[in-house]
C-alpha cells in the first residue's frame, strides 16, 4: 500500500511537472496565458480574415479547405468568396500560399512552414506570446527580431497593426513564470511586458496594445480551430453525451430497484 501511494504521488508530481513546462512553452521559454474562447464565432471569423490577409500570403494551411472554415465558422458563401479568398482559389480547395518555396526560401532563408498543425506543435500560449513579441532589430537581415524565438528568418508582417516596439528590459523569468494575459496587455508606465521581455512602443499602429492583443487572441484561436476543427463538435457531443449517461444511469437505478423489491 505504501509503494502504491509513493507511486501515485510520483505520477502526480510528474504530471504537474510536465504541465509547467508546457504551459512555459518548453525549453525554460517564459510565455503569456491566453484566454481563448473556442465557441465565440466572431472570434474564430475575426481570427480567420487575420490569418487570410497577413499570414496565408506566405504560410499554407494545406490542411484545411475554404469551404471546410466557413460552414464550421457560420460564414455565408458569399462573404467566404469576398472577403478569405483573393486569387483564382475555389471554395473546396485547400488553404494553400501562392509563394513558390524556392522563392521564399531565397528570400528569408527557409522556407515558411505550414500552420494547419501549428498550435499542436506548439501550445496556443507559445503561438499567443510570439505574435506579440517582435521588435525592430537592425542587426537582423529583415529589421525585425522576436524575443521568444531570436534570430528568426521571418519578419514582423503585422507591424502596420501592432506599431514598432523595442526592447527595454527582461523581468526575472524564475520569479514570474507563466505571465496572464490579462496583466501583460496592460502597459507599466510607458512600457509593456510580453513573456519575459519589457517592451516599449516607439511608433503606435493602427489598434492600441489592448486592441491588438484581443486580435492575436483571435489569431491564435483560428489556428487552434485549424489544429482540431472536429473540437467544435466534440464538446457539444461530449455533453450531450455525459447528460445522456446522467440520465441512463438513473434509470439502470430506478430499474435496479423495481426488480428487487419483491426480494427485500
Amino acid at each position: 500500500m505504501k509503494k502504491l501511494s509513493l507511486l501515485v504521488v510520483a505520477l502526480v508530481s510528474a504530471a504537474v511537472i510536465g504541465s509547467s513546462a508546457f504551459a512555459a512553452g518548453g525549453h525554460g521559454a517564459v510565455v503569456d496565458q491566453v484566454h481563448m474562447n473556442m465557441s465565440d464565432k466572431a472570434s474564430l471569423q475575426n481570427g480567420a480574415k487575420i490569418f487570410v490577409n497577413y499570414c496565408l500570403s506566405c504560410h499554407s494551411a494545406q490542411y484545411s479547405r475554404y469551404n471546410r472554415v466557413a460552414k464550421d465558422l457560420d460564414i455565408p458563401l458569399w462573404q467566404l468568396k469576398e472577403n478569405l479568398m483573393f486569387t483564382t482559389e475555389k471554395e473546396g480547395d485547400l488553404m494553400k500560399t501562392t509563394m513558390p518555396a524556392e522563392n521564399a526560401k531565397a528570400w528569408f532563408g527557409v522556407a515558411p512552414p505550414d500552420l494547419s498543425l501549428v498550435a499542436r506543435v506548439r501550445s496556443p500560449d507559445w503561438i499567443y506570446t510570439y505574435l506579440r513579441a517582435f521588435y525592430i532589430d537592425e542587426s537582423s537581415p529583415s529589421g525585425w527580431n522576436n524575443s521568444l524565438f531570436e534570430n528568426v528568418a521571418m519578419p514582423h508582417a503585422m507591424y502596420e497593426l501592432q506599431g514598432v516596439q523595442k526592447i527595454v528590459g527582461k523581468v526575472d523569468a524564475d520569479s514570474h513564470g507563466a505571465i496572464d494575459a490579462h496583466a501583460s496587455s496592460d502597459a507599466v508606465g510607458d512600457h509593456k511586458v510580453v513573456g519575459d521581455t519589457i517592451f516599449e512602443l516607439s511608433h503606435p499602429g493602427k489598434l492600441t496594445p489592448v486592441e491588438f492583443d484581443k486580435s492575436m487572441t483571435d489569431l491564435t484561436t483560428f489556428l487552434s480551430y485549424m489544429a482540431e476543427p472536429a473540437q467544435l463538435q466534440r464538446k457539444t457531443i461530449g455533453v450531450y453525451t455525459i447528460a445522456f449517461l446522467i440520465i441512463l444511469l438513473i434509470l439502470c437505478i430506478l430499474l435496479k430497484k423495481e426488480y428487487w423489491r419483491d426480494v427485500h
